[in-house]
């Protein structure tokens, strides 16, 4: 049996077998169960116990608690029997270990929300690159980190940047082939007009760097005009051509003399500051698809605790902040510094705590409940509706 089905099971057979059960829960919400029967039942058993069931305050549990359980349930969505809600029952080893299967639906959540929300801002990403913009990126972006500091409290941890041990492995990731061509032209383009016109570097050299050029040689050519223009010496062909052969750029085949040439020769009346600008595009996108696909790829790895999923996800984010950053500055609006919370001197929010202890604190052994006798003959079995089953 799948581990996350087994738990969603069991903590819906615990509650089913002892309603009581739901006070430990509450910090569990019928989204965060995969199957949509699993969150209509969940739903529907919150429900009962807001309307107050007998069955809260019975001794031993009615057979009404499964069946109103069943027929609440079967308002919203299809494929829930009787014959299942027993089954459900039979899944369950301990009622009292509720709020631990509860605490591994929760973490088969936190998998599931970082992966869909990497998902799409890697598709944001992907479509801003096609169009030449990056709203769409930066706003999931801002999307995804909300969501990773509400599952921090969720979960009751503390939301911080952390590397990886081992970074995970992804593809490289390039930009969508039908623009692969136009960035690389807007490369050479920016780097021959600096080569044309040094006094150019002053209006990008605040905010551009080599690592936004998507092609690498191109990176290490602007890596040497800034070298140049660093040390206030001379820019042209041939003091370009010498600062490349003296970081081995010709030695390694990174660059050779016929492509810089070519580069040199390429110029025509450009501003730096706009091709720096639609570099600097690409660069966003580019950052934004390689990050989302980096914590897809941690939240798909089951292995990973939640909280150390959350805090590695934060730092797979940090390269984007730090191109948007520059992104802002090119555009003249400085990106606010983020103040952090302020930690307390008494250790973490009482909310925090609360949510943690309310997963692992042992709970008293409940009185044996006694199961329903057999499923109730009244409710008509539905058929089951595809992907419930």
């Amino acid at each position: 049996m799948n581990p996350l089905l087994g738990a969603e099971q069991a903590v819906l057979g615990s509650v089913l077998l002892d309603p009581g059960q739901l006070s430990h829960l509450d910090w569990l919400a019928p989204d965060h169960f995969y199957r949509p029967v699993h969150q209509a039942l969940f739903a529907a058993l919150r429900k009962l116990r807001n309307d107050g069931h007998p069955a809260l305050v019975e001794k031993s549990v009615p057979l009404s608690w499964v069946t109103d359980a069943v027929n609440e349930t079967s308002r919203h969505v299809r494929g829930l029997t009787a014959m299942y809600a027993h089954t459900l029952i039979s899944a369950c080893p301990r009622p009292a270990h509720a709020p631990v299967y509860g605490r591994m639906v929760l973490e088969g959540a936190i998998h599931r929300s970082i992966t869909e929300h990497a998902i799409r801002l890697h598709q944001a990403a992907r479509a801003d690159a096609l169009q030449g913009e990056v709203e769409g990126a930066l706003r999931y972006a801002d999307v995804l980190t909300g969501v990773l500091n509400d599952l921090a409290q969720r979960w009751g941890t503390e939301p911080r940047p952390v590397a990886p041990a081992t970074p995970p492995a992804t593809a490289p990731a390039a930009p969508p082939p039908v623009r692969a061509d136009q960035v690389a032209e807007d490369e050479r383009f920016l780097l021959a007009v600096l080569a044309e016109q040094p006094k150019a570097m002053d209006e990008v050299v605040g905010w551009l760097r080599p690592g936004d050029f998507a092609d690498p040689a191109h990176g290490q050519l602007y890596r040497c005009l800034g070298a140049l223009h660093h040390r206030g010496e001379p820019i042209d062909r041939i003091t370009l051509l010498w600062e490349a052969q003296r970081r081995g750029l010709l030695a390694d085949g990174t660059l050779s003399s016929n492509q810089l040439t070519a580069i040199c020769d390429g110029v025509g009346p450009g501003s730096a500051e706009w091709l720096g600008e639609l570099v600097m595009r690409s660069s966003v996108t580019r950052t934004a698809a390689t990050s989302a696909r980096a914590i897809r790829a941690l939240a798909e790895n089951e292995a990973l605790a939640p909280g150390r999923l959350i805090n590695h996800a934060l730092h797979a984010l940090g390269p984007l902040d730090e191109v948007r950053t520059r992104w802002q500055s090119a555009n003249g609006h400085p990106a606010p510094t983020p103040t952090a919370p302020a930690p307390s001197p008494n250790g973490p929010p009482a909310g925090r705590v609360h949510a943690a202890l309310a997963r692992s604190t042992p709970r008293p052994v409940s009185p044996p409940s006694s199961r329903p006798s057999s499923a109730p003959t009244s409710t008509a079995a539905r058929p089951p509706s595809r992907g419930h089953s």
